[in-house]
């Protein structure tokens, strides 16, 4: 039996990572206050039917959706913000003024798998909900570099746009549409596709010749209204004051429905296709879409499959050796050797038992292997004589004390 296509096996050695991010993640968020939150992996379709949007890629061919055995329409989770923004609502969460929230979980999507692109993928986010200010826009991106430094990725491009008001992005779609309608059969077949359903994602093609075309095509940033502008302009503003480095893309749209004002992506320098590492932006509708009260939010979410990728082959890291390995012959020892294992738990020593019932020969050696600072031995002479042999393996030497000692002076195998 194999994984299925899309999905795979996290090993040990490779775990390490993830929790190296995780642990870096929840240092960094919970200094500015952000609490972490975990939402169900299954949700109602009608949730992100209503929140991405109908004639995104994500629902029309992405979702994996079933019906359950009480006839309800189930869908795993594609992706987080949705979820969060149910959650609260459904918690009446808003009962409080500012709610500033992170996550880490697998969401699915029926893609073409890539290397850094999997069907079960892992996503680590944040949401701040509750502030118009641009200074909420300004700390989520503030937290993503200072994220993506700590973890040693600095070879990356922040790129950032306003995609305004949805009035604003209605009255942009109709003089984008008469532009392109000029070019409708030079454009990729996607694009034409999405000319009527959704065609600010032909903004974000990576079809040379369609963005050839988009070259001469109207600018969003001419329809912002002044609200919008300086919303913008501060978000810069803030960016400048914080000395993170950005380019602002006027043709970036994000992919899915609930976004307005700011957006922004992080990029790796690479011509891959799937060289985005961190996306996000405003949604100011999304919770009151799900029946809240009106209340503005900004976030963005980090796939790690994508990001360590990167990090692995700039960060060696390796598990915690093992301090002691326990080696053991005869019922006696083996009845004896719990006593021992209760002290190295209260000391918080790192440990291995022996389970083989190999002779001490083997056991002593299996200790080396795995690069043990001590073996403790515990056989019948041991037991008749009331002591402990305890070898110490990067020297090579051994020595035997009162059972009674050994005990009062376990604390030492920490070093």
């Amino acid at each position: 039996m194999q994984p299925l296509r899309g999905t795979k096996d996290i090993l040990p050695h490779q775990i390490i990572y993830w929790q190296h991010i995780y642990t870096k993640a929840s240092a960094i968020l919970s200094l500015h206050n952000y609490s972490e939150i975990r939402t169900p992996i299954i949700e109602s379709t009608n949730l992100f039917q209503r929140t991405i949007g109908e004639e995104t890629d994500i629902i029309n061919k992405e979702m994996y959706t079933f019906i359950d055995q009480s006839k309800r329409n189930i869908t795993l989770r594609p992706e987080a913000t949705a979820s969060i923004a149910r959650a609260f609502v459904s918690n009446k969460l808003y009962q409080n003024k500012l709610q500033k929230l992170w996550y880490l979980g697998p969401m699915f999507r029926y893609e073409r798998p890539q290397s850094g692109r999997q069907r079960q993928f892992h996503q680590l986010g944040i949401e701040c909900i509750g502030s118009l200010n641009p200074m909420a826009d300004a700390e989520v991106i503030h937290l993503a570099n200072e994220l993506l430094c700590q973890l040693k990725l600095k070879d990356y491009i922040l790129e950032i746009n306003s995609i305004g008001s949805l009035e604003e992005r209605q009255m942009y779609k109709i003089d984008l549409v008469e532009y392109l309608l000029q070019y409708q059969k030079d454009l990729d077949e996607d694009s034409q596709n999405r000319l009527y359903s959704n065609p600010l994602r032909i903004l974000d093609s990576k079809n040379i010749k369609t963005q050839e075309i988009l070259q001469d095509a109207p600018n969003l940033n001419k329809y912002l209204n002044k609200t919008s502008a300086e919303h913008f302009y501060l978000v810069c503003t803030h960016l400048d004051s914080l000395n993170i480095p950005y380019t602002i893309n006027y043709k970036l749209v994000r992919g899915l429905d609930y976004y307005n004002q700011t957006t922004f992506e992080m990029k790796i320098n690479s011509q891959d296709r799937q060289n985005t590492i961190c996306g996000g932006g405003r949604y100011d509708n999304l919770i009151e879409q799900l029946g809240g009260p009106k209340t503005p939010a900004v976030g963005w979410a980090i796939g790690l499959e994508r990001l360590l990728k990167i990090i692995e082959q700039k960060l060696i890291l390796s598990q915690q050796p093992i301090n002691v390995y326990i080696a053991t012959q005869g019922l006696e020892a083996q009845k004896k050797i719990w006593e021992i294992i209760q002290n190295l738990e209260k000391e918080n020593i790192k440990f291995e038992l022996d389970l083989s019932n190999t002779s001490f020969q083997k056991q002593i050696k299996r200790a080396s292997k795995l690069g043990a600072k001590f073996c403790i031995i515990l056989g019948d002479q041991e037991i008749n004589d009331n002591c402990i042999t305890t070898r110490k393996l990067d020297e090579h030497k051994q020595y035997t004390i009162s059972y009674s000692t050994f005990l009062e002076e376990i604390y030492k195998l920490k070093y």
